[in-house]
C-alpha cells in the first residue's frame, strides 16, 4: 500500500517535470485514502512557498476543515526542506515517507533533521527510501533535460 501511495506522489512529480518545475510530488493519506495531492509550482507561480508539501498540506486542511492533520501520512518524492519540514511538524502529520534524500537542502536527515533532532511539541514518524531509485531518477532526468535545453539555446 505504501508503494502505491508513493507512486501517486511520483505521478505528481511528473506533472511538475512537464511544467519545467523541479519534479517533486506529495500526497497526503488518511485512513488509507488519498485526501490531497500536489506538485511543485514555485517557478510557475513565482512564489517560494509553492512547494508540493505546502500545497498538499493546504489542500488536506481544507478538505478536513482543520489545520490539524493528526492521523495523516505524507508521501513525498524528495526530502522536505526546512520550510516544509516545519509545516509538516506544525500540521501534526503523523508520519512522512520520503523517496530521495536532498543533500543540499534536506531537513529530515541530510543537511539537518528538524523532524527528529529537536524537542518540538509534536513528533513526526519518518521512513526514508521508499521508491528511492524512482524518486532519484526523475530528478536526475529532469536536471539532465534542463542542461540539454540550456546547451541548445547557446
Amino acid at each position: 500500500m505504501q508503494e502505491e501511495f508513493m507512486r501517486e506522489a511520483l505521478k505528481e512529480a511528473k506533472k511538475a517535470y512537464n511544467k519545467l518545475e523541479v519534479p517533486v510530488g506529495a500526497v497526503i493519506v488518511k485512513d488509507g485514502e488519498i485526501i490531497s495531492r500536489a506538485h511543485n509550482i514555485k517557478e510557475t507561480k513565482k512564489d517560494t512557498t509553492k512547494h508540493a508539501e505546502i500545497l498538499a498540506i493546504q489542500r488536506a486542511s481544507k478538505k478536513l476543515n482543520s489545520w490539524r492533520l493528526n492521523d495523516c501520512e505524507m508521501y513525498v518524492t524528495l526530502e522536505p526542506c526546512p520550510m516544509c519540514a516545519g509545516a509538516i511538524i506544525q500540521s501534526r502529520i503523523k508520519k512522512i515517507y520520503i523517496g530521495a534524500m536532498d543533500e543540499k537542502t534536506g531537513a529530515c536527515g541530510s543537511v539537518l533533521n528538524l523532524i527528529e533532532d529537536y524537542k518540538f511539541n509534536h513528533k513526526v514518524e519518518i521512513e526514508k527510501g521508499l521508491l528511492k531509485a524512482e524518486s532519484e531518477k526523475i530528478l536526475k532526468d529532469f536536471f539532465k533535460y534542463l542542461r540539454e535545453l540550456k546547451s541548445k539555446k547557446n
